[in-house]
């Protein structure tokens, strides 16, 4: 078995500028993929940690109306949770004052006791390692050229190899990896960019845990929220604009004009069609560029916080959002779409490294189903021995 990584190292996009939260799936419903892998994948995440002394903090979540129009949402986000069998419970303001004192909502809020934070970084690398001791050869500075599905081989900038099967998990690469394979054909990834900034002392100290606003059914994302971190360290933002590169992390770093005018275009449609509210998405978000706006974001969840608490940092992270080409509208579920004697993970956006270790564990279990059927269909067609 050989995992191949195009950087000279593990979680330089995705998985290592996340925020670090494992949620705990109130968010999906119980028809979604994300619902059937969220919960149980941040249980399997925070028992492989703690087995292997990564630290993890469970924290927990308070979710807030930061207008009365999100009110009704709170109610709704419970009843999700029963459905999924997910702790959570309502509660006033005076309690939400109890366990988040500087947060505010209207009418009440919604409490996530099981929600977590952890440092994707030593997971990586306790990952890597364990690949490596259990056999599995990890070729690092290995970028795919291309895909010959009729021979089963990969080329890479530094050489060909075979398969018998692969899993293409290649997150904001994942579609034109599919694409070459004649899968995924409906869908392309328009990337969008998360930037954060922190919360400065004396103010970081006064937050335990995290704080989130609950969700605009009006819109596709759930904008800005606070986090403190396994670390004590306390994230606000991202924001969530569209990118021009599927490694645009700053100005023109990582964009290519072929594909900049391909995205450039896609987001035009997809205004024009405004599904999802995302005429509205993008100007608000734009509007967070500037600090004035992106204070104003945090204070509807946290009225005490100011512009002079607020300080600059350097994460940011790009989101593999997913376009349904058919729909022009975003795609907001996982999708796994199998090819020949191959799997493709597409849309790896949120909770996708909180959800990781059970989506794996879905993924083997198909494959290895897939299998037993066809070996049970050779032998039923060559009859029993003589």
């Amino acid at each position: 078995m050989t995992v191949l990584e195009k950087e000279g190292g593990v979680g330089y996009h995705s998985s290592g500028r996340n925020s670090g939260v494992l949620h705990a799936g109130i968010y999906y419903g119980s028809d979604t993929l994300k619902a059937r892998v969220c919960s149980q994948g941040s249980r399997m995440m925070q028992a492989y940690a703690e087995e292997r002394n990564i630290p993890v903090r469970r924290s927990g979540k308070v979710i807030v109306a930061t207008s009365s129009a999100t009110v009704p949402q709170i109610d709704a986000l419970l009843q999700r949770a029963r459905a999924n069998g997910i702790r959570a419970e309502r509660i006033s303001p005076e309690e939400l004052l109890r366990i988040e004192p500087c947060a505010a909502t209207r009418s009440y809020a919604l409490h996530s006791p099981d929600t977590a934070v952890i440092d994707s970084r030593p997971v990586l690398r306790e990952l890597e390692e364990e690949l490596k001791r259990l056999g599995v050869t990890v070729r690092l500075d290995s970028q795919v050229v291309s895909v010959a599905v009729n021979r089963q081989v990969v080329s890479t900038n530094q050489k060909e190899l075979s398969y018998g099967f692969l899993i293409n998990a290649a997150g904001l690469h994942a579609d034109r990896i599919a694409h070459q394979m004649g899968s995924g054909l409906r869908y392309d990834i328009l990337p969008f960019k998360g930037l954060y900034r922190r919360l400065l002392e004396p103010a970081s100290r006064r937050f335990r845990g995290s704080i989130y606003p609950a969700p605009d059914p009006s819109l596709p994302f759930l904008g800005v929220h606070i986090t403190t971190g396994v670390y004590g360290e306390v994230l606000v933002g991202p924001t969530a604009i569209p990118a021009f590169g599927r490694e645009n992390y700053r100005w023109v770093e990582g964009v290519h004009a072929t594909e900049a005018i391909r995205m450039l275009r896609t987001l035009a449609v997809m205004l024009g069609h405004n599904r999802q509210g995302l005429r509205r998405l993008v100007l608000e978000e734009a509007r967070r560029y500037r600090k004035g706006a992106f204070v104003r974001a945090v204070r509807k969840l946290a009225p005490s916080v100011s512009a002079s608490d607020i300080g600059p940092i350097t994460k940011v992270g790009l989101r593999a959002q997913l376009v349904d080409r058919h729909s022009m509208s975003l795609v907001m579920d996982f999708v796994l779409e199998e090819g020949p004697a191959s799997l493709h993970v597409l849309n790896a956006i949120s909770p996708a490294f909180t959800s990781s270790f059970a989506l794996a564990q879905m993924i083997v279990d198909r494959i290895q189903k897939k299998r037993l059927t066809r070996s049970i269909d050779r032998a039923s067609s060559t009859g029993p021995p003589p």
